[in-house]
């Protein structure tokens, strides 16, 4: 299952990057309103630059009257800014159109036409004519504009383009038509430069303008505030730097001493400052003012021309959401220019911004197949509070605009069907674990194969198991106690079965099966646990201390005669094969093994040697570090060639550091090696010492030391063959 979640989410994160790189409108949509967010956040610093916008605002249209205005007016106009010293006029108007108030055009009105017997028109006049003398020689810029038909007539080229690299003017953007100024007023003019805003979003939203445009003709048009800044600046040419190879890719557009960073297509991203009134300045002050208020205005500045009034609809919104003249936009790339802070976003940033995301993606993909949905959720959100804090810093100290959209929303989508693909498919092979294993593996371990299948192999494989036998004493005896309550017998037996599992779950032991009053149980399997060993004989313990609780707390079962309950326990440590065993219809997750025999059978000894536990020896070479226990015996075992030692556990590693253990331990072995080398009376009181340690540990091992006694006296009155091995009898079991 791990494979297929991994598969589908490596599946979805390339059809992200596919859509990203694809980008549609709304992916577009969503970018472009996070770097407006980040615009918010780091606006451009106001400062007091030589930029002012003479404003045609409502107050200058009820003073003046409407718009348009008489173009005799604005020549005043222009005379009065040049001669307080504005280094530049820039029209963001257009003047395309005779001016229809000249007198001669009002009088050639067919209302005027008894005046006009009486007057000739070559005298009257012309508006144009005196709007054309204020234009000359007086640095003025008047604005063109795109239109979807061919230009009518050529625009006169007022400024040089220069370019280095391989045609990097083929790239800017490009318009079919432009309108030009009537032909007096564009002859007149020092600049003549485009005043529309961007190809790139929408009309009311600014955030991208071009610098430099083409016509269908190939004629090169300059932007308002290029234009403005060449004319203020008195340069005659642009210099267009691109790259020797490519064709049409500009990197930078130099005007004067000022180097301009570009897209590639000649165009910036526009970085705003808040609207202030103090760029502003209205025409009706202009056109009334002191001198001394005009020249403190105006003075070594380049002056826009344009409008707020509403009814003249030039009104657009920046990236920081706000709704300003038109007009005002030209004056912030003049501003921006002139403080030298751009924005910088290319090809490369939007390849790391993909990079990053698969990055990302592997990772939370990685970890929630690995850990689950807590730390999914708690990696997702710091990469992404990472994430959005570099992209910050990116913008906040170098003006680079990285886009985390891709990461952030598309990370909390691929997370969302991600966890839906866990809710509804994964979680059924949890639910199955669950159901499999709750019977008999602690809840832990059944946590841990819920969160992590792939460590369960069903089906069988081999592993180092440490399996655990463990029966009641007696039990036919306890039976008959119950003759006439089944269902107290019924009770009592299920009090044994759980308190018996808990010890064993709780050392994270796997519990195989019960059979009657029997339990079968192994360690390392379905998941790994390095001191499997060490577990199943802390869990053998814990059951012999729980036999004792549960006896001590049994109320009477049958007139006051409540037989105790006692088990032997028999523990080994070997390979076994262990998984799903039985038919296809019906199955165990089970263990088989010589190893699991031998568990079996050394439960069985138990009672022959009189102790609670007896362990094998690739058990005890495992815990004997830790934990106290002697050697009983050395028996031969049905089906194995070789002899197998074999080990009473008598307590932890707190009896093992004791006295009286070193004392019995001392004791056991002794009474081994006399034994052994057939040495009876050494033997004999090897195992009065064996009794008497076992006493100062509170251990009963009169019975183990009986056994030794009897045997003693056996061989004593018929000695055992010469070539004897010190081997018990064979078990059969």
């Amino acid at each position: 299952m791990r494979k297929l979640f991994v598969g589908i989410g490596i599946l979805l994160l390339l059809v992200l990057v596919v859509l990203r790189i694809s980008d549609p409108a709304p992916v577009q949509s969503l970018r472009l309103a996070y770097f407006d967010q980040l615009q918010k956040w780091q606006p451009r610093a106001l400062e007091d630059l030589p930029v002012r916008v003479v404003d045609i605002d409502e107050l200058s249209l009820a003073e003046h009257g409407q718009w348009p205005w008489p173009r005799d007016k604005l020549a005043d106009l222009i005379t009065r800014l040049r001669s307080h010293g504005a280094a530049a006029v820039v029209f963001d108007v257009l003047f395309i159109e005779p001016d229809r108030l000249s007198p001669k055009y009002l009088l050639s009105q067919p209302a005027y036409a008894d005046i006009l017997k009486k007057l000739d028109p070559a005298t009257l006049p012309d508006n144009d004519t005196l709007f054309a003398k204020a234009i000359a020689g007086n640095q003025v810029v008047l604005g063109v504009s795109s239109t979807t038909t061919s230009s009518q007539g050529n625009l006169p080229q007022k400024a040089g383009i220069v370019e280095i690299g391989n045609a990097p003017s083929l790239g800017f953007p490009l318009t079919v038509g432009i309108s030009i100024p009537l032909p007096d007023l564009s002859a007149a003019a020092e600049g003549l430069a485009s005043i529309n805003m961007s190809p790139y979003d929408t009309a009311e939203r600014v955030r991208r303008v071009p610098l430099l445009w083409r016509d269908a003709d190939g004629q090169i048009i300059p932007s308002l505030a290029l234009e403005a800044l060449r004319v203020a600046l008195g340069e005659k040419s642009f210099l267009v730097r691109g790259l020797p190879d490519q064709t049409g890719v500009t990197e930078s557009i130099r005007v004067g001493s000022l180097d301009i960073p570009t897209r590639s297509d000649g165009s910036i991203w526009v970085r705003f400052r808040p609207d202030h009134p103090s760029l502003y300045r209205s025409a009706h002050e202009v056109l009334t003012g002191s001198s001394e208020t005009l020249r403190a205005d105006f003075n070594g500045r380049i002056v826009l021309v344009g409008t707020s009034a509403v009814g003249l609809l030039d009104v657009r919104t920046t990236s920081l959401g706000e709704n300003v003249p038109g007009v005002s936009i030209h004056a912030q790339i003049i501003e921006q220019i002139l403080q030298g802070d751009f924005i910088f976003r290319n090809d490369s940033i939007a390849g790391i911004e993909i990079l990053v995301f698969l990055v990302l993606g592997g990772v939370i993909l990685w970890v929630m197949s690995a850990s689950g949905a807590f730390y999914s959720i708690i990696s997702s959100v710091f990469m992404g509070i990472f994430t959005m804090t570099a992209s910050w810093l990116l913008f906040k100290e170098l003006g680079v605009l990285f886009d985390v959209t891709l990461p952030i929303f598309g990370g909390v989508l691929f997370f969302s069907v991600m966890t839906a693909f866990q809710f509804f498919v994964a979680d059924r092979e949890k639910k199955m674990i669950r159901n499999s294993f709750s019977h008999y593996v602690a809840p832990d371990l059944v946590a841990r194969l819920a969160e992590n299948p792939d460590l369960l192999k069903l089906g069988g494989e081999r592993r180092e198991l440490s399996i655990l036998f463990t029966d009641v004493r007696g039990f036919t005896k306890i039976a008959e106690n119950f003759k006439e309550d089944p269902t107290g017998l019924t009770a009592l037996m299920n009090r044994f079965m759980t308190t018996m599992s808990d010890s064993i779950m709780d050392k994270n032991g796997t519990i195989d099966k019960y059979m009657g009053d029997a339990i079968m149980a192994f360690w390392n399997a379905p998941l790994d646990e390095k001191d499997h060993a060490l577990l199943s004989c802390a869990a053998a313990l814990q059951m012999m201390v729980d036999i004792e609780n549960l006896n001590a707390t049994r109320s009477d079962e049958t007139d006051g005669a409540a037989i105790p309950i006692n088990i032997g326990i028999g523990i080994n440590t070997g390979d076994c094969v262990v998984g799903n065993m039985g038919s296809e219809k019906r199955f165990d997750y089970s263990a088989l093994g010589d190893p699991v025999n031998l568990s079996s059978r050394l439960e069985g000894q138990t009672k022959l040697y009189g102790v609670d536990i007896i362990i094998g020896a690739s058990t005890c070479a495992l815990v004997e570090h830790e934990y106290a226990a002697i050697e009983l015996d050395l028996i031969k075992v049905k089906g194995k060639l070789l002899p197998e030692r074999i080990y009473a556990l008598i307590g932890d590693e707190s009896v093992k550091k004791t006295e009286g253990f070193a004392s019995l331990k001392a004791a056991s072995e002794a009474i081994i090696a006399t034994y052994r080398s057939q040495d009876w009376d050494g033997a004999l009181k090897a195992a009065q010492q064996v009794r008497a340690a076992g006493v100062s540990l509170s251990v009963d091992l009169n019975f183990f030391a009986s056994l030794y006694e009897e045997r003693i006296a056996t061989f004593q009155a018929s000695p055992p063959p010469k070539d004897w091995d010190g081997v018990f009898v064979a078990i059969s079991k």
